[in-house]
């Protein structure tokens, strides 16, 4: 903790990055991981890292957790290297990988215990705390556990320590709507109370409920680093009209992106007042209309097709 007391002592409690990356690579042979990456997240924020499987986003968590080692550039977590200070960084460190895994045997109350032992301190009074916010049994053998009972387990095990920021790897995946819910609520509260989440997701609905910036990810590359403020007012809608000849032009909108025909169907993005596409469908001959919030993998779609020359 040495390296760590040094970083508080010289910020005097200024508030600074809690994660810096600058050029951070990682290959895998001659197989890409990460490539450049450059960005950094401030203290007390909520980060959200977005992008499809194979984006890159869990080999930029093993890197910050110094489990892999970068190829090129570094990065570092309260101003510490996470490589050369990875020991110290780790104790502030709450960590909730995508799949978890566990010793089956174990129960569960045993299993935590033996989590808070590397952190040298009772964390009985807060596993019982969380174990209650999220509903868990703490006396059930792991190996009698639902997948989302053991992602339960994750969540529990991740801040039972109170660190100071928290590596969120897709943390939902597995929990029903209730508990994702209290799950939210869960992290909300412990950035209130100045802990830093980086919170990597590919569902794009997670990532605007909670955080403050975006980070979209591709082939192991940031395409886009934005608010979600920017990208609420950037929302695009996906329309499908069942119609016949139907063309962009006779809809008569500015906001009509990717037009395109297939077998009876006119697909497109519009961005702009819903009213006016409303009105506009209304005037049309249609059997049948869809409009929903596009998939993450389509809005990287549209963006790509929208920087191609």
């Amino acid at each position: 903790m040495r390296a760590f007391r040094h970083y508080v002592l010289l910020t005097g409690g200024i508030s600074l990055n809690a994660i810096e990356l600058k050029e951070l690579t990682k290959y895998y042979g001659k197989v890409r991981g990460i490539e450049r990456l450059s960005f950094s997240v401030k203290e007390g924020e909520i980060f959200g890292f977005i992008g499809p499987n194979g984006a890159g986003k869990t080999t930029t968590i093993r890197t910050l957790l110094g489990l892999v080692f970068p190829t090129g550039g570094m990065a570092t977590i309260f101003g510490l290297d996470c490589i050369r200070h990875g020991k110290e960084i780790r104790k502030n460190i709450g960590y909730l990988p995508s799949e978890v895994f566990y010793y089956d045997q174990m129960k569960v109350i045993d299993l935590l215990k033996y989590s808070a032992s590397f952190y040298k301190r009772d964390c009985t009074k807060r596993i019982h705390e969380l174990a209650e916010i999220m509903e868990l049994s703490l006396h059930r053998r792991i190996e009698d556990l639902s997948y989302g009972n053991k992602k339960k387990v994750g969540i529990v095990q991740g801040l039972l320590h109170d660190p100071k920021l928290l590596l969120l790897d897709e943390p939902t995946s597995g929990l029903d709507p209730l508990m994702q819910k209290r799950f939210f609520d869960l992290i909300a509260a412990e950035n209130k109370k100045g802990v830093t989440v980086f919170f990597s997701s590919h569902i794009l609905s997670e990532v605007q409920h909670l955080c403050d910036r975006v980070a979209v990810m591709k082939n192991g590359s940031i395409i886009r680093l934005e608010s979600v403020e920017t990208l609420r007012q950037e929302n695009y809608k996906k329309v499908v009209l069942k119609a016949v000849d139907l063309s962009a032009e006779d809809l008569g909108l500015s906001g009509v992106t990717d037009f395109k025909v297939d077998n009876g169907a006119a697909r497109f993005f519009y961005r702009g007042n819903a009213q006016e596409l409303v009105g506009a469908i209304a005037k049309q001959q249609i059997s049948d209309v869809v409009i929903e919030d596009p998939s993450l993998e389509e809005i990287f779609l549209h963006y790509y097709e929208q920087a191609q020359p």
